[in-house]
């Protein structure tokens, strides 16, 4: 592993942590020119891969990148931390390998990404499920921001109860 700051060829682990379901190793490491600390991210490669079903029916590898550019989009310039939206990828690709052997169709993938969305951020929300879910109109918009609403009067109603 070369050190992403001098370039050096040799480091010590000082932190290794698999994921859930442990597709994941994240390990922390030290260069042991320059002393510097960085994360890398160790991934299963796997035999038998994963075939996403599209709306027409056409078939393409699950791809991680496509998840996360989604994201990205649906984030724009919201105050959400980078770590944060990895997080989400990173649930759903776990996610849709353990519910899936061989394929999933693409609506099923959007549909976890919009519910950690919905969680993470109601904007972000909003704007991945206009494009998502290609509402027609303002009032299938109008919609989804009434449930929005009516579900953070819920959680501020619960929370008067504690």
């Amino acid at each position: 592993m070369l050190c992403p700051f001098c370039q050096y060829d040799d480091d010590k682990v000082i932190d290794s942590r698999a994921s859930e379901a442990g597709r994941v190793i994240r390990r922390r490491r030290q260069c042991l020119k320059c002393g510097k600390r960085y994360t890398t991210y160790e991934r299963v490669e796997e035999t038998v891969r994963l075939t996403v079903i599209k709306r027409d029916g056409s078939r393409v590898p699950f791809d991680r990148e496509k998840i996360l550019k989604g994201l990205l989009a649906a984030c724009g310039k919201r105050p959400i931390p980078e770590d944060a939206k990895v997080r989400v990828v990173d649930t759903v690709e776990e996610e849709v390998h353990r519910l899936h052997d061989r394929e999933v169709e693409s609506r099923v993938i959007g549909e976890m990404v919009a519910q950690r969305l919905k969680d993470l951020d109601e904007i972000a929300y909003v704007r991945f499920a206009s494009e998502y879910f290609q509402f027609r109109n303002v009032g299938e918009i109008m919609k989804q921001l009434e449930e929005l609403s009516q579900r953070v009067k819920d959680v501020k109603d619960q929370q008067r109860m504690f």
